[in-house]
């Protein structure tokens, strides 16, 4: 597994223990497997090293506004290493799991996107990610592509994190209520691919008949204000929320308005569909 010390590689790394032997890989190298995509020469290196049947890539370059200046970084991490993946993978016979992102669509349908829908990137972000999911099938690898959003957990860097930091510092928040999206526990989108890898054991050729790209999220849909209202009503904390249109918080990197996605695929295929959003907030922040 690449990836190991992001927020979904840390739960990856639980979830994918019981099944079998599981070599994590980090670019720091901790557990002494160092892998740095923006180095195709350590990821050659790891698959000499583990001769893997699967590959599940969990690492990613995620800092949204900072690719903004940054777009050769998030060029190779992003676009060019999921293509090395999926050539060493098909070289050697391995399949393929890896993770997309929302930011490949626009935001300007009116209804949850599905995964044939015209993608149109408005960020560098979301354009790398996107030439990174055509770089993995173009290779030829059998490959699932799990397309989420909005993710959180306890670990890493993420909104619900930063929020909970921000209501001990702070008496007011500002909080932008006019992007829409379902936030998803990390443990939700490990746990869904551990039980989608756990039903292919011993078919490994079933990835290949059913791979491609599928939607991963949380039921349901709020704003960043509803988001944060819901985890500092789970905290216990106390801070007034205001909400402020997007206009009103620019960043370098233009988000999506709308961040829905269908996961109507995902169900039919594997017969998996995750909580509601608040339910598995509730559940997240009951957590030690």
């Amino acid at each position: 597994m690449l990836g190991g010390n992001g927020q979904v590689g840390w739960e990856l790394a639980r979830a994918l223990a019981p099944l079998g032997e599981l070599a994590v890989a980090t670019r720091a190298g901790e557990g002494g497997l160092r892998v740095d995509l923006a180095r195709p020469d350590t990821l050659a290196r790891a698959f000499d090293a583990v001769r893997p049947r699967l590959v599940v890539n969990a690492a990613a370059y995620t800092a949204v506004d900072k690719a903004e200046s940054e777009p050769d970084v998030a060029e190779a991490v992003n676009a060019l290493a999921p293509g090395v993946i999926g050539e060493l993978a098909a070289r050697r016979g391995a399949a393929v799991v890896h993770y997309s992102t929302d930011y490949v669509f626009d935001g300007e349908l009116d209804r949850p996107y599905r995964e044939e829908d015209a993608t149109a990137p408005a960020g560098v972000y979301g354009r790398t990610k996107l030439r990174g999911e055509q770089a993995l099938l173009d290779a030829t690898a059998d490959a699932l592509i799990f397309r989420t959003a909005w993710v959180y957990g306890r670990h890493g860097h993420n909104f619900l994190r930063t929020m909970l930091r921000l209501f001990r510092e702070r008496d007011e928040l500002r909080v932008v209520d006019d992007q829409i999206g379902s936030p998803t526990w990390s443990r939700m989108i490990a746990e869904a691919t551990a039980q989608i890898i756990a039903r292919l054991e011993g078919e490994p050729a079933r990835i290949g008949e059913l791979g491609g790209i599928y939607h991963l999220t949380a039921a349901g849909r709020t704003s960043w204000h509803g988001f944060a209202a819901a985890i500092l009503e789970g905290s216990g904390l106390d801070c007034r929320l205001l909400p402020i249109s997007t206009r009103e918080y620019p960043t370098p990197a233009r988000r999506p308005a709308w961040s829905v996605l269908d996961n109507s695929k995902l169900f039919e295929t594997f017969g998996l569909r995750l909580p509601d959003w608040d339910l598995s907030l509730r559940q997240c922040l009951e957590e030690p």
